[in-house]
């Protein structure tokens, strides 16, 4: 065996997804050298997927549908099925069924496990694999290229983990719509864990973002997300979340708002307060690093998107009041 192939024998992957149709093939395509070690967490595909992995050899879970569905679950479901199956596993691949591992990725994290003791999480880049086909890909592409390499304080989706580590703060928390790899990265750093992000490429993403609803809905559910996560650590040393809440409101309720309390005084004039929002995109404008033409969009719809997500942070208001469970905003 070369330490290639040694080093491989250690990983398990754990894959997720929910009607990816061809995306999923090309994900399962990508790990197929160690699909004997491949687990797929199905939630609920009427597109066939769950039969597709099962063809390709690879070992499925099917997702009880009387439960709601979270990436979270899934990831939990999935792990616990590899830990079954695989035991002795020192670290697990989480990748999402929409993106496809990049040759290579999987030697080189675990060869940085192995020579990091302290280090429980290491990611790296994705890519957007077609960001020219709409300016939502455009944003989902200009999103990947903002986290920096070195130690973080979080981590995305597409991960690998050490297995024991993960089993010991008890996995992702499975009521998380959104953002349960930051919150389980706090857990992680709390047990004095480190996270770290390498400068070479994980996985390639296909977003397949075409609609403004879709766009809309992923917004919705990103402020829905922060405001779970603030309810759950937003006070002090970590404040998770808290800046995104505040920046929402501010934006989406705030200036207008205060606009509409000045009325009565200033006639017009009050509407001048509303030249914030250009303002507001043309700072973060001039502060994007691609062509003016993505930085003006990225800008505007940075914007318009407090609008969605602080619908979302109502709607996890009125669950929670209502003692609701939290049910998956799906967008594609």
């Amino acid at each position: 065996m070369t330490g290639q192939d040694e080093m491989l024998s250690k990983i398990g992957v754990v894959i997720i997804g929910r009607n990816e149709g061809d995306r999923l093939r090309r994900c399962l395509d990508s790990v197929r050298g160690i699909a004997g070690r491949v687990v797929y967490v199905d939630s609920g595909s009427t597109d066939g997927s769950a039969a597709m992995a099962r063809a390709m050899r690879v070992t499925v879970v099917d997702l009880d549908t009387c439960i709601p569905f979270t990436a979270a679950r899934a990831r939990n479901a999935g792990l616990q099925c590899l830990r079954e199956t695989r035991p002795g596993l020192p670290y697990v691949q989480f990748i999402d069924g929409d993106c496809e591992l990049v040759e290579g990725w999987l030697e080189k994290a675990a060869a940085f496990l192995e020579a990091h003791p302290d280090v429980a999480v290491v990611a790296g880049r994705r890519r957007e694999r077609h960001p020219e086909r709409s300016i939502y890909n455009t944003f989902c592409s200009i999103e990947w290229d903002t986290h920096p390499h070195g130690e973080a304080r979080s981590c995305g989706g597409d991960a690998m983990m050490r297995v024991e580590v993960l089993a010991a703060v008890n996995g992702y928390r499975p009521d998380l719509i959104g953002g349960e790899e930051p919150e389980l990265c706090i857990r992680l750093r709390t047990a004095n864990w480190r996270i770290w992000f390498l400068n070479d490429e994980l996985t390639l993403h296909d977003a397949a973002m075409t609609r403004f609803s879709q766009w809309w809905n992923r917004a919705l559910r990103g402020g829905y997300a922060e405001a779970q996560g603030a309810t759950l650590h937003g006070a002090r040393p970590e404040y998770f979340c808290m800046r995104e809440l505040v920046r929402t409101w501010f934006w989406a309720l705030g200036v207008p708002a205060a606009t509409l309390a000045i009325l009565p005084w200033f006639g017009m004039w009050a509407l001048g307060l509303l030249l914030l929002y250009p303002l507001q995109i043309v700072r973060l404008a001039v502060r994007g690093q691609r062509s003016a033409h993505d930085n003006c969009w990225h800008a505007t719809f940075l914007v318009l998107a407090k609008f969605p997500e602080m619908l979302g942070q109502l709607k996890f208001a009125r669950d929670r009041c209502f003692r609701r469970q939290a049910r998956l905003i799906e967008y594609k």
